[in-house]
């Protein structure tokens, strides 16, 4: 009886070190905290954001901005779906009106999933960047 539970936490031990050995990996989207300042623009200020995509399996990411719950807000950027291939980053700038500074939270990225010769990505990941 011992030594069958013994063998079971083993299986278990060497299965949790297989999980934790091959990390999940998703994209990187900073500044963790942005901050607006004014464009170039009156009435429409601007935050510079840059995306990492640490995925081989996704090459396309879609921008997204939202309130505190989860509300989208409108919001202009040079794409709102950016193809970013493995390892690459990208700069992109997110402007909005003035007056919607005040109920902004979020500005989100999220990977777009697609089917490639039969393999499917598992996981879609959303990261999201947080205004104080």
């Amino acid at each position: 009886m011992y030594s069958q539970i013994k063998n079971i936490l083993l299986v278990i031990l060497m299965l949790l070190l297989v999980l934790f050995m091959s990390s999940v990996r998703a994209h990187e989207m900073t500044p963790t905290y942005p901050e607006w300042e004014p464009s170039h623009v009156t009435g429409v200020w601007k935050t510079t954001m840059e995306l990492f995509n640490k995925r081989k399996d996704v090459d396309w990411y879609e921008i997204s901005v939202f309130d505190e719950n989860w509300r989208t807000i409108p919001f202009v950027t040079s794409y709102y779906i950016l193809r970013l291939k493995y390892l690459d980053h990208v700069k992109f700038d997110i402007y909005i009106n003035k007056r919607d500074i005040g109920r902004t939270r979020y500005i989100c990225s999220k990977s777009k999933l697609r089917e490639v010769n039969d393999q499917k990505a598992m996981v879609s990941s959303r990261i999201c960047s947080k205004f104080k």
